[in-house]
């Protein structure tokens, strides 16, 4: 049943809401990278001076701007694998809106869903961000020691904060915080079942930037099937 949940949510990515999340969330994150590895290579450009005097060999003048781009260039390096957790922050600002559009054109009968205060998802974007560059650091201490086993210690992991994140988000809609949190730990192995399998492609370059929403819409289908909801 969860690829069913799957399929539905994939039929679903040329909405134009959709369209408009990945886009705000993608467009942000880059933003953001670009202007942190901006300001961090002219950090190190005042920080180091341009010229060295060095005995025997006299003035050299391009230290400075030597580790100023090299700087940018390790800052933009960072960012291809700081890109899906960020975009995954952004992103989660309109969650909410990925689960209206799953609900308007699969479940169109039902009452609308209380969302939560601006504050609440800040809060809970923030929350899981902490969570999952905790959980990552810890996993790739792991690595070392897993060899081959890496990558699905990888997925599994991941599969574990995507599926509590998106779940549970799309629950608490409808049941609330502690009505979302009953729900989902009663249907706990499939939920990190399904976030493992949704895991799988953020090794994929690019395609892990759908993540968040598919996620999302993946979860809000699930909810409703789990809570004994039929679409409309």
């Amino acid at each position: 049943m969860m690829f069913s949940d799957f399929a539905l949510a994939l039929g679903q990515l040329s909405d134009r809401r959709f369209r408009r999340i990945l886009l705000l969330g993608v467009g942000l994150t880059i933003a953001l990278l670009v202007a942190v590895s901006v300001l961090f290579s002219v950090f190190i450009g005042w920080l180091v001076p341009d010229n060295f005097a060095v005995p025997w060999l006299g003035d050299i003048t391009w230290v400075g701007s030597f580790l100023s781009w090299a700087a940018f260039g390790l800052m933009l390096f960072l960012s291809v694998f700081l890109m899906v957790p960020v975009a995954s922050v952004f992103t989660g600002f309109y969650l909410e809106d990925v689960a209206d559009a799953v609900e308007d054109m699969h479940y169109p009968h039902l009452p609308d869903a209380t969302p939560p205060s601006l504050y609440a998802s800040l809060r809970d974007s923030v929350n899981f961000f902490g969570l999952l560059v905790a959980l990552n650091i810890v996993a790739l201490v792991l690595f070392m020691f897993v060899g081959p086993f890496a990558p699905i210690l990888f997925w599994a992991v991941n599969g574990y904060l995507l599926g509590r994140e998106y779940f549970q988000m799309a629950a608490a809609r409808r049941l609330g915080r502690v009505g979302a949190i009953r729900l989902r730990k009663r249907h706990s192995v499939q939920i990190w079942v399904a976030g493992t399998l949704m895991a799988v492609p953020l090794s994929v370059p690019l395609v892990n930037l759908l993540i968040p929403i598919l996620g999302a819409a993946t979860f809000t289908h699930m909810f409703h099937r789990l809570n004994g909801e039929q679409r409309g």
